[in-house]
């Protein structure tokens, strides 16, 4: 990053002002968008998939966060690990599939061999004095959180991850991850800066109004609501909301199962979140009718009315699981104006389409959904590239979330512009 470029960034992060949207620049330049991608995603955890999207020895994912291609390996016992996806030899890409199988890694280009521990195993023609073991793939830092896989690029990590992944872990594991199968996933491209669709995912003030299929079986209550002027109706309504977050949490926890509200969003260098959500009609599951959308419940799970726990990360992903299925989103950036939404389809490993699931009616309502913020976001973008936009107030009883995702991300901005 230049000097001036540095300047300009540290001026309008120290006037950002509280309570209000970013100024323009931040969704619309090609310079900030280039400190993001230095700044954020190759210095923090990036959430990039799960377990079960390498679930075998040799299974290989290859994740790109702009420039930087990563490959994810399932070693020979049963371990995940993280690469660079660099030749050593003369940098060529290795792994060219988003998914393959491999029994070991081979470069295309002169054969160049490595283990799926990524030491060099194989190099012709080098002479006697070369050494391979001074040779194997660069490593990426990688965790796993209860089956959800993250990876850092940086040299040294963000070490709270530990943090994360202990208050995270009674929530998600007894989902059993590591016992699912990925039976869809979805890359819709939006229209708008990464940090519009992180935005517009953390908070549901435009739920009621745009999202018919999510508002089926979610509350808007849950994720804020303003008091002020709500009627009797709405006063019984929410004393109703609250009574079934009372009898969730009670019903999650005699099953063992955490539930309450956690929050770190904005006060941790890799911010997150928790919660158990109540359902609302059936109460099973996010489908268009709330019942359970696949037969056999995750895990050792007997019970199909546990609400849905959501779970955010910052920068990247939110997550939703239910009793049958879960269902996962991390974001990518692509340009200062498109931004990759990766979803991911989860159900137990044993079920069988078609005996247990009907996959349209698992995917159906996140696929509605995120048609429709893809299009808000799109919306808003444009709006950013009006001279006459201006950062907006936001709502102190709805977009809650939104405002500590921007602390988030002016924090960690600027405490790197204080260290630079």
């Amino acid at each position: 990053m230049s000097t001036m470029v540095a300047a300009s960034l540290e001026s309008l992060l120290r006037r950002r002002k509280p309570g209000h949207s970013l100024e323009a620049p931040f969704y619309t330049s090609p310079e900030i968008f280039e400190a993001d991608l230095d700044i954020v995603f190759r210095r923090h955890w990036i959430y990039v998939g799960v377990e079960p999207d390498v679930p075998e020895p040799g299974d290989c994912m290859v994740i790109d966060i702009d420039r930087a291609s990563v490959i994810i390996a399932r070693d020979d016992d049963m371990g995940l690990r993280a690469f660079h996806n660099v030749c050593r030899h003369r940098g060529a890409r290795l792994v060219h599939d988003e998914k393959t199988t491999v029994g070991n890694i081979v470069c295309r280009y002169h054969q160049w061999t490595y283990g799926l521990d990524g030491s060099l195993l194989f190099a012709e023609h080098m002479g006697p004095d070369f050494e391979t073991a001074c040779h194997g793939l660069k490593k990426v830092h990688l965790r796993n959180v209860a089956g959800l896989i993250f990876i850092c690029l940086a040299d040294e990590p963000p070490a709270d991850i530990e943090d994360m992944a202990r208050d995270l872990e009674p929530y998600i594991a007894p989902h059993d991850i590591a016992n699912t199968k990925v039976v869809q996933q979805i890359d819709l491209i939006e229209e708008g800066n990464w940090k519009l669709t992180m935005e517009n995912n953390r908070e549901c003030y435009h739920c009621s109004a745009n999202h018919p299929e999510l508002t089926i079986p979610l509350f808007a209550y849950g994720f804020g609501y303003s008091p002020d002027g709500v009627d009797d109706l709405g006063r019984e309504q929410i004393a109703r909301y609250d009574g079934l977050v009372c009898e969730l949490e009670a019903r999650c926890e005699a099953n063992g199962m955490a539930a309450r509200e956690i929050d770190h969003l904005d006060d941790r260098v890799t911010g997150y979140r928790a919660q158990r959500l109540p359902i609302d009609q059936h109460g099973e599951s996010q489908t268009m009718n709330t019942q359970v959308a696949c037969k056999k419940l995750l895990g050792d799970l007997k019970d199909s009315k546990l609400g849905g726990l959501s779970v955010w990360t910052q920068p990247n992903s939110w997550h939703h699981f239910m009793s049958d299925h879960i269902v996962t989103f991390s974001v990518l950036p692509l340009s200062p104006e498109r931004t990759l939404l990766r979803t991911k389809w989860l159900v137990h490993k044993d079920a069988v389409e078609g005996v247990d699931y009907d996959l349209r009616n698992l995917i159906s309502v996140w696929v509605a959904t995120n048609n429709q913020d893809g299009e808000l976001v799109g919306y808003a973008q444009a709006g950013a590239r009006s001279p006459a936009y201006e950062p907006g107030p936001y709502s102190v009883h709805t977009e809650m979330l939104v405002e500590k995702f921007v602390n988030w991300y002016v924090g960690r901005m600027s405490a790197h512009n204080a260290a630079a």
